[in-house]
């Protein structure tokens, strides 16, 4: 008779060769490819260094924000509207040598070439003790203007939207794909919370964008959430209703199951994840709902942020969501406004009335969530990133719009330790070229990482070895 307790041959050596294997492999990975000790370990969870964050709430207008008609305002714009910039002061800006890929110049629906300036479609205004502009199109922002740390000197490489996917990730998408900031915070830090997800995003991804983990694995992915209470998570709800003691009973049955697996193979990573994923499946069916259910908020919270004006009712319930969230321990909330095909920014045509709706519609909502966390004691420790993936043109494309344009444009920062009320960067006087301290989209990325406690170099895999570009560099002149 076979003793259930005393292994058979073939498990034995079985087990064994897993054993061999994972000594062999952890032989491997101690070695470089010239026999040197490398020093590499996965990551503990822990910041590396003193956290000045804990969160991060990542604002993300996808098709292409103007930065003229935002945060850095250009007048000389309108002095010199309708001239091609040939005719005017500003002509070294289409220097060939500093192009490359430049698109100012673009067919007219005629079929001719327009580069003429483009005037500037709304108007500015100096607001708060800092006296910084901002562009009418964004009152509610404006009144928080105190709080932000704008950086008018961005730029990056890819002309069209992929550029979505390179500000999340850094790179190109013609060098493959990548992980994702929120990717890496995923892999670098532990949880703050048991009953939710880490990592979050909300909001319509297009498909070229629609990833994050990539070679960290699709553990690090976000996962997607929707803003409402009934059916907030794919695949949260049974397809058929089940009595709560039912599914506690299902629950405790995969729980002994998972341990009985567990107790045979106590030392698989695997495993031990994809109980650990069970777990945290089983309580966010609870958990996930409660946060967007929002009746427990006061109408004065809800009024802040916009709910229910028409214009922004969706992104202020996203914004809301997000608040409760960080309130809850989630560490990375990713929101993309306007997503799908190019991205509602997107404004080759018709600019003003493009960025008139779209302002209106994220305007208030975070307006009414920067106040939200002052108030709660929550911007401290909470860092809110509004970002896109270049800017636009400063000439025409067609009669009334502005075309992409990756050679500077704005992103801005708040809370999470940074300095307050303060502009950092430049642009020319057209908003052609990023011109003083000028920042690569990955020097965001280390800014929030540098908050947050971690190095980026210390979280990288053997055999994976980054680009310095990937790292960037910290903007120090923005942090307090």
């Amino acid at each position: 008779m076979i003793n259930p307790l005393v292994p058979s041959r073939r498990r034995f050596l079985s087990d064994m060769g897993k054993g061999l294997s994972a000594v062999a492999l952890a032989s491997l990975l101690q070695r470089d490819i010239r026999g040197e000790a490398v020093r590499w370990a996965p990551p503990t969870g822990q910041p590396h260094f003193p956290a000045k964050a804990k969160n991060v709430i990542w604002l993300f207008m996808n098709g292409g924000v103007s930065q003229m008609e935002s945060f850095d305002p250009k007048p000389m714009l309108n002095k010199y509207g309708g001239k091609t910039i040939a005719e005017t002061p500003f002509a070294e800006a289409q220097d060939p040598a500093k192009l490359a890929l430049e698109r100012l110049v673009a067919p007219d629906g005629n079929g001719n070439q327009r580069n003429e300036l483009y005037p500037l479609q709304i108007g500015f205004k100096k607001h708060g003790e800092s006296g910084i502009e901002v562009s009418d199109w964004f009152p509610h922002v404006a009144g928080q203007v105190d709080k932000l740390a704008i950086v008018r000197s961005m730029y990056t490489t890819d002309s069209n939207h992929g550029a979505q996917t390179q500000f999340h990730s850094g790179r190109h998408r013609n060098d493959g794909d990548f992980p994702t900031l929120g990717a890496w915070v995923h892999y670098g830090l532990g949880s703050l919370n048991d009953n939710l997800p880490q990592f979050i995003s909300i909001g319509k991804r297009e498909y070229w964008n629609s990833r994050d983990g990539h070679y960290l694995g699709p553990a690090h992915d976000a996962v997607p959430l929707r803003i409402d209470p009934k059916n907030p998570l794919d695949f949260s709800q049974p397809e058929i209703a089940f009595p709560d003691r039912a599914r506690q009973v299902g629950k405790d049955l995969l729980d002994e199951l998972n341990g009985i697996r567990a107790n045979e193979y106590p030392e698989d990573p695997q495993m031990a994840a994809r109980i650990a994923s069970y777990e945290l499946a089983f309580r966010m069916q609870t958990s996930v709902p409660e946060v967007v259910d929002f009746s427990q908020e006061t109408a004065e919270t809800k009024s802040l942020y916009g709910i229910g004006v028409p214009h922004c009712n969706q992104f202020a319930m996203q914004l809301l969501a997000a608040r409760r969230l960080v309130e809850r321990g989630v560490r990375f909330i990713q929101i993309q406004h306007g997503g799908g095909g190019a991205g509602a920014w997107d404004a080759h045509g018709k600019l003003k009335a493009n960025h008139t709706k779209n302002a209106l519609a994220v305007d208030q909502p975070i307006g009414g969530l920067l106040e939200d966390l002052q108030r709660r004691g929550l911007l401290d420790e909470t860092l809110v990133v509004f970002a896109t993936e270049f800017g636009r043109t400063p000439g025409s494309q067609g009669a009334d719009g502005r075309d992409h344009h990756i050679f500077g444009f704005t992103v801005w920062m708040a809370g999470g330790g940074l300095k307050r009320g303060v502009v950092h960067g430049a642009t020319d006087e057209i908003g052609f070229h990023a011109v003083e301290n000028r920042h690569y989209v990955t020097d965001i990325h280390a800014t929030i990482m540098h908050q947050l406690g971690l190095d980026s170099r210390q979280l990288e895999l053997p055999g994976r070895k980054r680009l310095e570009i990937d790292h960037g560099h910290p903007i120090m002149d923005i942090i307090a």
